[in-house]
């Protein structure tokens, strides 16, 4: 599959429409007419037409220099992520998974052709490079869904080439604006033949500003939900980042129903709480590697070149590449299982019907702060257990424990910062700073498994153990500081007045 950013601007035109000078666009030193093409492209979706409610475009296109399956996703308005395969008689497996987070085992079938008769422009700068493509198209639309409308309407749009800043978009509108030009009321061709041929999706109404405490948690639920099937996609692509965002959002769901369990009723949401545990852990051994993976690559490289003995980078690139494999296969497996699609369908339904019981229907600042000490009073039961055991295995697993508890307090008040304001957010920032210090403990505890048995591969070839020794070491030490960083942490995140502070 090849990827390409689409970064573009639409506007309406007619048959009569004459486009200005192209030349005076500032930057702008000749232009390269690329000639007529004919475009013929069948857009897929389900019955539903899941895929357009969603901004997503998926095609088959023959004609121009790129024939083949498109797959476009909504980046942010006017950028879209493009993903092409090889033309093909069916919809390529490949694409058909990076939009099954909206499928969902729905079906794919035609639902509009359209045919374009394209005239492209190049834009060059002085040095003969593109800066943009700008084509006319003269475009017939079929529906293929039932109905059998039809439509037709010339359009204009300008591409940016890549690696060219979008400052350049601005000067090309300027200048097309001024010659007559209107920015298209479509955010796509397929959204105007949707609506010009028959039904089109509704787009979703406006939400009222959230006003009752079941209304500041439904909009964070939602906004979760929405990160998690927006980083579905990147994780399958194995997009950086795409799987700890995702992870993130699977967590915050997670928390959000538990903590506020007197808001939405955990006896109805306990399956979907169960489900998302689930998710984050095989999302977790994905992120966990990549994590675990960097931070043993930075102690190496950290190392004076005399004390790297053996093979220890390249021992490190093939654990670290077996365990990418092994973690990512188990990460698109859960992406791939009914139980994940069955999680998706219930969050949509809980989003949709929220059993909210009846403090769902107080005040915010009467309701969610009682959530938030709660969250609050775990961390201090379990940090303050575990800085009264003696450093050891079991000490350990008490600081994790209370990192833990204080992740949570964190995304619970986060999650109540619209309806609290800054005492909520300066709460969430201290819970983060106590996160960070537990956090690097109990990679430290992580990262010394792993040297260890990195540590007896490489004697049990035959190679020096003595970087691993010495790197183990170096993880021991460095655990013993966060234990020691941990009481001044803590002591600074207290928050004995925190009820008046969130009620206030």
């Amino acid at each position: 599959m090849a990827d390409k950013r689409e970064i573009e601007r639409k506007y309406e035109a007619g048959p009569d429409t004459r486009l200005p000078d192209l030349r005076k666009i500032s930057g702008v030193t000749d232009v390269e007419e690329r000639g007529v093409t004919e475009l013929d492209a069948v857009y897929y979706d389900t019955e539903g037409l899941r895929l357009a409610a969603a901004s997503v475009t998926l095609r088959r296109r023959t004609g121009g220099a790129d024939a083949g399956w498109h797959l476009k996703l909504p980046v942010e308005p006017g950028v879209r992520d493009e993903i092409a395969a090889p033309l093909s008689d069916t919809v390529p497996a490949e694409l058909a998974a990076l939009v099954r987070v909206h499928t969902r085992g729905t079906g794919l079938r035609p639902v509009v052709r359209l045919l374009s008769v394209r005239d492209v422009h190049h834009l060059l700068d002085a040095d003969g490079a593109l800066l943009a493509e700008l084509s006319r198209d003269a475009v017939v639309a079929e529906r293929l869904d039932g109905g059998g409308g039809t439509a037709q309407w010339d359009e204009i749009e300008v591409e940016l080439a890549d690696d060219v800043d979008r400052a350049f978009l601005d000067a090309a509108d300027k200048k097309l604006r001024k010659a007559g030009l209107r920015h298209s009321a479509a955010s796509s061709k397929l959204a105007r033949a949707l609506g010009e041929t028959g039904s089109a999706p509704e787009p979703p109404a406006p939400l009222p500003d959230p006003r009752t405490a079941g209304d500041h948690v439904l909009a964070y639920l939602r906004e979760q939900a929405g990160a998690l099937t927006a980083y579905d996609p990147g994780v399958r692509r194995d997009l950086p980042d795409a799987v700890h965002q995702m992870r993130v959002a699977t967590r915050r769901l997670r928390s959000a129903l538990r903590t506020y369990r007197r808001i939405v009723d955990r006896e109805a949401t306990q399956p979907l709480i169960d489900d998302l545990k689930w998710l984050a852990g095989e999302l977790g051994a994905a992120r966990d590697q990549e994590v675990l993976a960097e931070r043993l690559r930075d102690r190496v490289g950290e190392l004076p070149d005399t004390l790297v003995l053996g093979p220890v980078e390249a021992r490190l690139t093939v654990w670290a590449a077996a365990g990418d494999q092994d973690t990512r296969r188990t990460a698109l497996a859960a992406l791939d299982s009914d139980r994940y699609l069955g999680l998706l369908d219930r969050l949509d339904a809980l989003l949709a019907g929220p059993p909210l019981l009846k403090a769902a229907r107080k005040a915010p600042d009467a309701a969610i702060p009682d959530a938030v000490l709660r969250e609050y009073r775990r961390v201090e039961r379990r940090v303050e257990h575990a800085l009264g055991l003696d450093p050891g295995p079991e000490r350990d697993v008490a600081l994790h424990e209370s990192r833990k508890a204080a992740k949570r307090a964190r995304y619970a008040a986060e999650a109540a910062t619209p309806a609290l304001g800054r005492p909520a957010r300066r709460f969430a920032k201290r819970m983060k700073a106590v996160q960070k210090v537990l956090g690097d403990h109990q990679d430290s505890v992580v990262a010394r498994d792993a040297v260890r048995d990195l540590a007896v591969a490489a004697h049990a070839a035959g190679e020096s153990a003595f970087t691993w020794g010495l790197l183990y070491g170096h993880e021991q030490a460095r655990a013993a500081e966060r234990e020691a960083e941990l009481p001044e942490a803590w002591s600074a995140a207290a928050e004995p007045g925190l009820r008046a502070a969130l009620t206030s």
